[in-house]
């Protein structure tokens, strides 16, 4: 089950379950959108993969699964970012 991560890990944006701005990678590093579009031009910066919209729980499921409360901030190295951008990325997330 998805930790649901509560902000974005690079910049410490609130991204509550209902906020349709969370983006994740398979690892559930979660960004906000503008993070992922214009800093990481979608390339995660812990793995080089691509993000993807992060689901919603469902209201009525969050009770007996709540949402992580616990925010995990830890912004991109700048250095690391770079090497990782050296991949092509042109090529689709999923072919990486």
């Amino acid at each position: 089950m998805l930790e649901m991560r509560p902000v974005c890990e690079n910049g410490g944006k609130d991204l509550p379950n209902d906020r349709a701005e969370a983006m994740i990678y398979t690892f559930e590093c979660t960004l906000c959108r503008n993070c992922v579009e214009h800093t990481l031009e979608n390339v995660c910066p812990n793995c080089g993969g691509g993000f993807q919209l992060r689901p919603t729980r469902p209201r009525g499921l969050l009770s007996k699964y709540p949402v992580e409360t616990k925010p995990l901030v830890k912004p991109v190295d700048p250095k690391k970012l770079a090497e990782l951008k050296q991949r092509p990325i042109a090529i689709p997330p999923r072919q990486r």
